[in-house]
């Protein structure tokens, strides 16, 4: 009895010492996992400038210096620059509470490849990655970098003191000032924006150059083989000198980090560099001057004409793939296939060519050539919205694409991808609520409100959104505002716009069908929305798929699709709004009728998608 005792107490203080010495760090993967976060475009609030004594404004709510943009420049983007700060580190927390450990951000992860941000972002990376094992594989975006080589830039509209605006550039000359009632112009050359070569090697850590502890790395110009792959090889031909391809009408040498790794066995990420910035006629006297090529915003439309050594690379990639038996994720900043649910050309038909972003449409050809080199799924970015598209190409090969929504934009959220076989993939969108700190710069948006009052600025921002109880209720706000103040002048025919602003849901319901038997009871529900909230809605399911339901109500969207119904149903040639309104109701339809988005499941073997919801 008394030895027995003696071995619980040695077993005992053994498990303490285990349990006591086990490293804080260490990572416990509960399932193969993976999260992709897209378009974080952070901005290192907390960030300083190098260069300069300017530290930023004070906030009064906490006594920091901080770098942000003011709400005006927020509620005119399609992108949340301050907020989305803390909404990345939650989303971060988030990940490591479900024991997560590969974290994939496909492209635009800065503002705009200011060296202020990028070193906020490594810094991020690197701190999560030390304290709990996270593996972050990257690969760029049109906003990382802006152009392939470092230019001047700056911004108008960061928060000043007193609430007004502050212009930060990174030279002198770049601004004139509008009054002489502003700040002092600062100059810092942290905010300028940096090329592929600055931006790429400060994020070298995160998949762009190869590791040691990686089974596999390689490029699309590498000319080592799989079965004879050494560490010394990959390193050598990472150099960015081995990584250029020629791009007319010049042939300028330009860069693709474009990349796969094996960082475990039998798991492949290929990370696609589908950014292409076309030369403007000047760049034959200007090579690696940036601002003398065209944004890359357009994606792999210019992929297929321009990058074609990519689409042979993919296609010998998933060959292998297949043959070694390894589980391919395939990932890029652009999406392969329409983001709309296939609604673009009623969109067009109503708003015109180029309208609400129709313009970043890939090429059908782009889904029928990258299903035919053997991408199954692809995940991209880059249009900030939640969305599933799926193509066949007429040899039967599938391709499904999953947009990633932005923790920047409604709705706040990232993927959640579950590896259960390496033809089964369960796909979930994990939305980002609750935020503690996301009210935390609130008190210099109100000085800024109240700077804009005084000077009876047009057209101010609504006040009341900064009484948001959560960061999503936030986003819901910012895309309101966004609809109020910019979309509404720039995506819609003024007619139709009017007429539906001018419309309560009584006006349009009887617009599309009057009818002598509706009670006053019936008719009443119609009377607490209008036509600027059917917009609005218009656009929360088209950013945010069905996970917009639950914020617009089963209610409403029945009443929306009783109208919508109507329309679609009855033709009226005299009525020049009725032929408008047809294409506002067909691209509704569409946009509650898309592939599931929300939590699904992909089969790639038959390219079949089940809804889990």
């Amino acid at each position: 009895m008394k030895n027995q005792m003696v071995r619980y107490i040695v077993w005992g203080f053994f498990l303490f010492v285990v349990l006591a010495c086990k490293p804080s760090h260490t990572f416990e993967e509960k399932e193969r996992q993976i999260a992709f976060m897209a378009d974080v475009h952070l901005q290192d609030v907390y960030g300083t400038l190098r260069d300069t004594d300017y530290k930023g404004v004070l906030n009064p709510g906490n006594g920091a210096y901080v770098m942000a943009r003011t709400m005006e420049a927020q509620l005119h983007s399609t992108r949340i620059f301050n907020e989305n700060y803390f909404a990345f580190l939650a989303a971060l927390d988030d990940v490591v509470k479900r024991g997560v450990k590969y974290v994939v951000l496909p492209g635009d992860f800065s503002d705009d490849g200011q060296p202020i941000n990028v070193r906020g972002l490594q810094r991020i990376l690197h701190e999560y990655t030390e304290k709990y094992g996270l593996h972050f594989l990257l690969t760029t975006g049109n906003h990382d970098p802006v152009r392939p080589f470092s230019m001047d830039a700056g911004k108008k509209d960061f928060i000043g003191e007193g609430g007004q605006s502050q212009v930060v550039m990174s030279r002198e000359g770049m601004y004139t000032p509008k009054s002489e009632n502003e700040h002092p112009v600062v100059i810092s050359q942290d905010i300028r924006k940096m090329g592929y070569g600055e931006i790429v090697h400060t994020m070298s850590d995160f998949g762009f150059f190869p590791s040691k502890e990686d089974l596999y790395w390689e490029t699309p110009f590498s000319t080592y083989a799989y079965d004879d792959y050494h560490f010394a090889d990959a390193k050598e031909q990472s150099d960015f000198k081995h990584r250029q391809y020629l791009i007319p009408p010049y042939y300028t040498s330009m860069p693709d980090v474009s990349y796969l790794v094996e960082p475990e066995k039998d798991l492949w990420f290929l990370a696609i560099d589908a950014n292409v910035y076309i030369p403007g006629e000047n760049v034959k006297d200007h090579p690696e001057q940036g601002e003398y090529y065209k944004s890359a915003s357009v994606g792999y439309s210019n992929v297929l004409t321009f990058k074609k050594h990519l689409i042979e690379w993919v296609k010998n990639v998933a060959e292998r793939a297949h043959k070694l038996g390894k589980t391919l994720i395939v990932f890029s900043h652009y999406p392969m296939i329409d983001f709309n649910d296939d609604a673009s050309m009623y969109i067009q038909n109503l708003m015109g060519e180029g309208k609400m972003q129709t313009h970043r449409i890939p090429e059908e050809d782009v889904a029928r050539i990258f299903a035919n080199a053997g991408v199954k799924l692809h995940f991209g970015g880059h249009m900030h919205i939640n969305d599933t598209g799926i193509r066949k190409s007429e040899k039967g090969n599938c391709l499904i694409n999953v947009q990633i929504p932005s923790l920047a934009a409604y709705i706040p959220a990232y993927k959640l991808v579950t590896i259960k076989h390496k033809d089964l993939m369960e796909v979930e969108t994990i939305v980002i609520d609750s935020i503690p700190r996301f009210k935390e710069l609130f008190p210099l948006y109100e000085q800024e409100h109240a700077y804009l009052s005084q000077m009876k600025a047009d057209n101010i921002w609504d006040v009341n959104m900064l009484n948001a109880a959560t960061y999503h209720e936030f986003t819901s706000w910012h895309l309101r505002e966004l609809v109020r103040l910019r979309f509404l002048k720039s995506d819609w025919p003024a007619d139709f716009r009017d007429f539906l602003l001018q419309a309560s849901g009584r006006d349009l319901l009887m617009y599309a069908k009057p009818s002598e038997h509706a009670s006053e009871e019936y008719l009443k529900q119609f009377d607490n929305w209008t036509g600027f909230d059917m917009i609005y809605d218009f656009y929360r399911l088209r950013s945010a798929d069905k996970l917009a339901i639950r914020d617009i109500g089963r209610e409403r969207i029945q009443q929306y699709q009783l109208i919508n119904k109507a329309i679609l149903n009855h033709s009226n040639t005299n009525d020049l709004m009725w032929g408008k309104f047809q294409s506002f109701a067909t691209t509704f339809h569409h946009f509650l009728n898309g592939e599931p988005a929300d939590h699904f499941e992909v089969n790639l073997k038959d390219g079949t998608i089940i809804d889990l919801q």
